[in-house]
């Protein structure tokens, strides 16, 4: 499989026959250095649903790090807001699921546009961090391009994320800078949430998860996924995000 290939974005219209009529979207996104490859096999099992599905390629991810450097918040932002405006003029309702910084673009873009999401499936995600060097990263940008990479936290032997294997400083500072305004508006979010939080993970911390249930405005149901790292859409507990996401949706978007 080529370069191109394991980055792709999957763009799949709605099949209403399969969803009692109505034709639902999906936007799906991946997380900081990461790209479509962590979230095309959750798109592909929604799609067989009948549910429309977007998995975007952040700009600047599935190319190379130092490209990623030359992007920020508002760009990944832009191009998922872009997907969701697709998913809305092709379909009845629209759910939003993200991995780790996917799943704070899909907060905010939730908090942004409340009245046009029916939910929100968030694993894993990262909106706040107790790592201390972060208050260092308006110097350490300027100083050193990137530190080591932060891919492929995943417990299951043998599966790659193929994600970056440097972090871009610049690109992380600008992720970080908005974080307090998303915690912030968090309370705008009235959607109902699922939020599957691994046991275990390496590159998010547990800061996240009181804001996330603690702040947000629409019911949050936390469910444990016991047996994955971050990357959890690609690890053992794959099938279960599937699984407790599929009933969501169909739970959140019935009439």
């Amino acid at each position: 499989m080529s370069a191109s290939d394991l980055h792709a974005p999957l763009s799949v219209a709605a099949q209403p026959d399969l969803t009692g009529g109505r034709r639902i979207g999906v936007l799906l996104s991946h997380g900081f250095t990461g790209s479509p490859y962590s979230m095309v096999g959750w798109g592909r099992a929604l799609a067989e649903l009948g549910y429309g599905v977007e998995v975007p390629r952040l700009p600047g991810h599935g190319t190379t790090w130092q490209e990623m450097n030359t992007t920020g918040w508002p760009d990944w932002y832009g191009e998922v807001s872009r997907a969701f405006a697709k998913l809305q003029a092709e379909n009845d309702v629209v759910v939003l699921c993200g991995l780790s910084m996917g799943g704070a673009l899909m907060l905010r873009l939730a908090a942004d546009h409340a009245d046009a999401v029916a939910g929100v499936v968030v694993v894993n995600p990262a909106l706040a961090t107790k790592r201390l060097d972060v208050k260092l990263l308006p110097v350490l940008k300027h100083l050193v391009p990137s530190f080591p990479g932060i891919a492929s936290d995943i417990k299951l032997a043998g599966v790659e994320e193929h994600g970056y294997t440097r972090t871009p400083l610049k690109a992380a500072h600008s992720m970080f800078r908005a974080w307090p305004e998303l915690v912030a508006d968090l309370p705008k979010v009235t959607a109902p949430v699922l939020y599957l939080r691994s046991t275990e993970d390496h590159v998010v911390d547990e800061a996240s998860e009181p804001l996330i249930t603690s702040r947000i405005s629409g019911p949050v149901t936390l469910r444990r996924l016991e047996n994955s790292y971050h990357v959890a859409t690609l690890d053992n507990d794959a099938q279960v995000i599937i699984d407790e996401s599929a009933a969501f949706i169909a739970k959140v978007t019935t009439p």
